[in-house]
């Protein structure tokens, strides 16, 4: 089995959460907020970065592959959340996520916050870190691998 699961309740687990979910993609209508049950929860297609081995040599036959999974991302404790940058976002619009990251404030209280290409964001204001990982689904191949600038 080779799902990955994650559990994160301090900052250092949350910044591995966040190199996990990096380059993942995600539809808006994915982002769910319950307000009454204190979480957030995102769907998303995730680049499985651990899996990535650099070809030993290029060939005009094989290229390499590379894998996406179905994975979910839960926070639990989750007082208010704000979105910036959404005014213009449809529910069929894709966003890739950067990076999650932790700002604290009374301690163990902070804001979360996920942070997408283009600008947009998403602020969770928490009690504490509290968040789930885990992939749900197969894996599937794509010839795709996300780049970042130098």
């Amino acid at each position: 089995m080779d799902q990955l699961r994650l559990l994160a309740v301090d900052a250092e687990d949350l910044a591995i959460v966040s190199a996990h979910c990096q380059d993942s993609v995600i539809r808006v209508e994915e982002l769910h907020y319950a307000p009454s049950e204190s979480k957030f929860v995102v769907e998303m297609n995730r680049f499985v970065w651990e899996k990535l081995v650099p070809p030993k040599r290029f060939t005009l036959f094989r290229r390499p592959d590379y894998e996406r999974r179905r994975s979910i991302l839960h926070f639990d404790r989750v007082r208010a959340a704000s979105r910036l940058g959404f005014e213009r976002l449809t529910p069929d619009d894709v966003l890739v996520l950067l990076a999650i990251r932790f700002e604290p404030s009374e301690a163990p209280s902070g804001v979360v916050e996920l942070v997408f290409a283009g600008g947009s964001a998403i602020r969770l204001e928490v009690e504490v870190i509290e968040a789930q990982f885990a992939d749900v689904g197969g894996a599937w191949g794509t010839l795709a691998r996300p780049k970042h600038g130098a």
